[in-house]
């Protein structure tokens, strides 16, 4: 089984072969935007020193004080949101409306932990022969974020907002096809009156991430990525008696069943699978409807997701814009191909769109088996895979018969089902009658090979903290 995530394999990163590695390249028009250097090593040397050197003193910043730079930050980003949003779109292909909410989601997530993080880190008393005693939550250092190219601000901030609020710095080795967005967020942490060092931003080549993992001055490490570069990262992090935090591949199940509302379901079954331009870790890839349904379901998703308006991202009336680059829609156009040469039926889609850019067609697949590349690969593109099971006790062990368990959704009006669904599927999270999301207040995270650890609300801040028991006789 494999797995086909957007950040690059540590050894062997996408684009950095000499030259300028970090390139932005345009999704709609296949034109290079922007390029940029790796950072010489006397460059990043000097970025963990910054780091580290701060961390002494925002340790010890009050709440108060961070959550004013914080919420400062936030503003930036509300009062410059066209603009980030448009950046978004033109380095990574997502539509303006999209891009929007993402920029509108980062600044939310940076109020809420501004407004919640002195109680989500409170000291916590507990029982015991000692005359007082309990647990402190402490901050740890510097922690590296190996992050990816498909949500470019929102998968940042969803780590560094909880991070710097605990009184972490962050260091950002950010994917290396969108360095705009990289610099984005480095410009608005300092024009929001951080202090310099609180937030680094190192361009680096993916075979680098391992020596600054091991650095002394690198407290922790998280990753957002494919399970090869998960292994990497956990295998240095490891060498070094490093935490690190990792959420990688996943095929989510969108379980349906008898007693699933249609006029609800399939809209938001379209939505799980373009939303992002099909590139989303939580998003619904594998269809499993039972049998009862499975007719009026196959008709009607398949003409919505035909109806799905594909073309230029910035135009409002586009629903699905163009995959990232070149080399990920021909992993999709791999996966669709092999599975239709061994047999599998195309409803809708199939075909690759044919002019400038990077388009892949809304793509509803049957007759997907597990010796097909999109039966046991995770498509990372607007291409659903649907299947047809006997009942809700088979779809739940089909949606369990991957070695991922990121995210998992059941759709049902009956609370037996309902719960049925919560209790069966095997995931980090499960959404009843709702797409898989990420928000502050709830933690996020798989298991299985999906990673471990947990990112958002107060788990996620207790991660990369140091919970020091105390106990006074």
């Amino acid at each position: 089984m494999g797995s086909t995530r957007p950040t690059e394999l540590l050894s062997d990163e996408a684009c950095h072969d000499g030259g300028m590695p970090y390139v932005s390249t345009n999704p709609t028009t296949g034109l290079i935007e922007a390029e940029f250097d790796d950072f010489s090593d006397a460059q990043v040397d000097a970025g963990l020193e910054l780091a580290a050197a701060q961390f002494q003193s925002w340790k010890t910043t009050s709440f108060e004080d961070r959550a004013r730079y914080m919420i400062t930050a936030a503003e930036l980003l509300e009062g410059e949101l066209p603009v980030h949003a448009q950046t978004l779109t033109k380095e990574m292909g997502k539509t303006f409306a999209a891009a929007k909410g993402e920029v509108a989601k980062c600044a939310l997530t940076m109020r809420y932990y501004a407004e919640h993080a002195e109680s989500l880190l409170a000291e916590v008393a507990m029982e015991s022969s000692g005359s007082r005693s309990g647990v402190r939550f402490e901050p740890i250092g510097p922690v590296l974020a190996v992050m990816p190219w498909n949500f470019p601000l929102w998968q940042v901030v969803r780590f560094a907002a909880p991070s710097l609020m605990a009184g972490n710095v962050a260091v950002l080795k950010h994917a290396s096809n969108v360095p705009q967005a990289a610099l984005l967020l480095e410009s608005v942490f300092r024009r929001a009156g951080f202090p310099e060092g609180c937030f680094v931003n190192l361009f680096i080549p993916g075979s680098k991430v391992a020596s600054v993992i091991q650095d002394h001055r690198i407290a922790a490490v998280t990753l957002t990525g494919s399970e090869a570069a998960g292994m990497s990262v956990g295998a240095a992090a490891g060498g070094a008696l490093k935490k690190c935090v990792l959420e990688l591949g996943g095929s989510d199940p969108f379980v349906i069943a008898d007693s699933a509302d249609f006029e609800k379901t399939i809209p938001m079954a379209v939505t799980s699978r373009i939303q992002n331009n099909g590139q989303s870790c939580i998003a619904g890839k594998r269809f499993i409807v039972v049998d009862s349904r499975a007719d009026e379901f196959l008709e009607k998703f398949t003409a919505a997701m035909t109806a799905v308006q594909m073309g230029d991202p910035l135009d409002p009336a586009t629903v699905l814009g163009p995959v990232v680059s070149a080399s990920q829609r021909a992993e999709v156009i791999g996966q669709v191909d092999d599975a239709l040469e061994r047999g599998a039926v195309a409803l809708t889609g199939g075909v690759s769109a044919e002019g400038p850019g990077f388009f892949y067609p809304p793509t509803v697949l049957t007759g997907v088996t597990s010796e097909m590349r999109a039966g046991n690969e995770e498509i990372f593109g607007p291409v659903a895979v649907v299947h047809r099971v006997a009942d809700l006790d088979a779809a739940i062990a089909l949606g369990n018969d991957i070695p991922w368990g990121l995210g998992a959704s059941i759709w049902a009006q009956d609370a037996n089902e309902q719960q049925k669904g919560i209790e069966g599927l095997v995931a980090g999270m499960v959404f009843v009658n709702a797409v898989v999301g990420s928000m502050p207040e709830l933690p996020f995270g798989g298991t299985k090979r999906s990673g471990f650890g947990r990112e958002l609300s107060a788990i996620g801040m207790h991660e990369f903290c140091n919970a020091k028991t105390f106990f006074v006789a």
